[in-house]
């Protein structure tokens, strides 16, 4: 038995910003943000979207894809009926539609009428898709009657961002990943092995203060006639999350590989977060991994937090870039601070 990948789908708002417009709203330059960090544009979301919008539309790609619907009328039923095969939804993201109550899987449980689909939102910061990959595995592991689990990453971090601050604000952009999990008979060793091999997930809780949303959670509730100086903003200490992102890269690679017993000629691409191309380039050098090896789609995305890494493999799996029995990488790092990386076989 293993638990395989049979969909994916991504969704990105359509209003593109490049560097050069933002450069007219703050201090900054194209040639600044891609030299400190790889970004070209990202989308933003505009006021009417919320999280759990992205999330629904990469959701219908994925289950579209899982349903075996190419193209011509019939996807909406195709869909519909994917949907009421899932046992499970898992939503990473660290922009919810709403704090705490309701969970945006239930917003987006309700909207694809998945009525037999338990749905959650999962807090990890930028590794929370990676995160989502294992809980979703682990619950459909233990369960005989669970068989199919959609994983979303969905974020509107442009919601959340301080516009005047320019080490946040030229780094994140909005959209959603999701992929369709479902547990086959497929052989997880051995020859032919299939599916999600190995996962590391890890944490460093010392660093909360370096990447934060200090307003509106209990720590520092509301408050009738407050004057709030601080808004619900993301803060971040760049230099300090930098060097953690490096070394939590480099420790996470090293450890898949050794404890899977593989050297990373065996790995046939390694799909990162994109938080910032620096990092990446960082780690591969530490690691001695040519920059081939990893895919980076930064440049057009910018910073999508959870979704990173689900966007990136929809964009190569509709690519034709992922073969079956492909071995995968991911490797995540992000707020709380958290880390973490899966092995995959395609």
């Amino acid at each position: 038995m293993t638990i395989e990948i049979i969909g994916t789908g991504k969704a990105v708002p359509p209003n593109r910003v490049s560097n050069d417009d933002l450069a007219r709203r703050i201090d900054t330059s194209d040639e600044w943000i891609r030299s400190h960090t790889g970004i070209g544009a990202r989308r933003l979301a505009d006021e009417a979207t919320a999280t759990s919008d992205l999330a629904l539309e990469a959701a219908r790609e994925a289950l579209a894809m899982a349903a075996g619907w190419k193209e011509g009328p019939g996807r909406e039923d195709a869909v519909r009926e994917a949907a009421g095969t899932l046992d499970l939804i898992v939503l990473a993201t660290a922009s919810p539609d709403y704090y705490g109550c309701p969970s945006t899987a239930c917003v987006v449980q309700d909207r694809l009428e998945a009525r037999r689909a338990a749905a959650m939102d999962l807090t990890a910061g930028c590794t929370g898709f990676v995160y989502g990959l294992e809980s979703a595995a682990g619950l459909l592991s233990v369960n005989k009657g669970r068989k199919r689990a959609l994983v979303i990453g969905a974020e509107t971090l442009s919601k959340l961002i301080n516009w005047n601050d320019r080490g946040t604000c030229v780094l994140l952009g909005d959209g959603a990943g999701a992929v369709v999990l479902e547990k086959t008979e497929a052989a997880s060793e051995g020859p032919g092995r299939r599916g999600l091999l190995r996962t590391i997930l890890g944490a460093d809780g010392a660093g909360v203060e370096n990447l934060i949303i200090r307003r509106g959670g209990s720590r520092n509730p509301f408050k009738a006639g407050e004057t709030v100086e601080i808004p619900p903003h993301l803060e971040m200490n760049g230099q300090a999350v930098y060097n953690f992102a490096v070394k939590a890269f480099t420790d996470t690679c090293t450890r898949l590989l050794e404890e899977e017993g593989i050297g990373v000629d065996h790995v046939a691409l390694i799909v990162p977060h994109q938080a910032n191309a620096r990092i990446v380039q960082a780690a591969g050098k530490r690691l001695g991994i040519g920059e081939e090896k990893f895919f980076l789609n930064i440049q057009d995305y910018a910073n999508t937090s959870s979704a990173s890494i689900p966007i990136a493999l929809d964009e190569l799996n509709r690519a034709g870039r992922l073969r079956k029995g492909d071995l995968i990488m991911t490797i995540a790092f992000g707020g709380g601070l958290t880390y973490g990386g899966n092995l995959i076989v395609w």
